[in-house]
């Protein structure tokens, strides 16, 4: 209670980010807040489903950056400085990434917090057809029909593969179960149910 009051006085009862006065709360930095008001900041609720989110990011409402990146609370910073980065396809949140000077103990704080472009870029993705992200465990249905080697049979079109299993290290194979054969399937013949 005594944060979110100390927030509420920082902040002057407003979003850090975004200055919208509904719908606050406190927000720990993650990865390792200790939950004190220097590692915490008020955040609005649009901010806070923002942030959790992997993407689909609301460009329009992080324009909000080019003021709250001037904050001289180091937890604010580490906020803006962490979404820029996420936004990076945007011209302007590079131009406002650049402009942003951050000392080097915030700066080590704000990339611990996120992977590297470098890492994100060599984390193997399996795609379908259509370019949709698959993972363990999804459904997918075969969108040709294929002859499996060595099982003696051909998987038809419109079959569902339950519960696929990704090939680690391949980005175009994926594993499946098929008339009760488990086989490796190109990602580029399958779509996501």
């Amino acid at each position: 209670m005594a944060l979110d009051n100390d927030l509420l006085g920082r902040a002057e009862s407003k979003c850090e980010l975004c200055s919208t006065s509904s719908d606050l709360d406190a927000y720990n930095i993650p990865p390792d807040s200790d939950g004190t008001l220097d590692q915490s900041i008020l955040l609005c609720g649009t901010c806070r489903t923002q942030i959790a989110q992997k993407n689909d990011l609301d460009v329009n409402h992080w324009r909000c950056l080019n003021d709250s990146m001037w904050s001289q609370v180091p937890a604010v910073q580490v906020m803006a400085w962490r979404m820029l980065n996420r936004l990076n396809s945007e011209s302007w949140a590079r131009d406002l990434l650049d402009m942003l000077y951050l000392d080097d103990e915030t700066l080590s704080w704000a990339q611990s917090g996120i992977s590297s472009p470098l890492e994100e870029e060599s984390a193997v993705k399996h795609l379908d057809a259509n370019g949709a992200v698959l993972e363990a465990g999804d459904t997918v249905t075969l969108i040709k029909d294929l002859n499996v080697k060595g099982g003696g049979f051909t998987a038809k079109r419109g079959t569902a593969v339950r519960g696929i299993s990704l090939v680690p290290d391949t980005a175009e194979h994926i594993e499946g179960r098929v008339n009760g054969q488990q086989i490796v399937i190109l990602t580029k013949y399958v779509k996501k149910s």
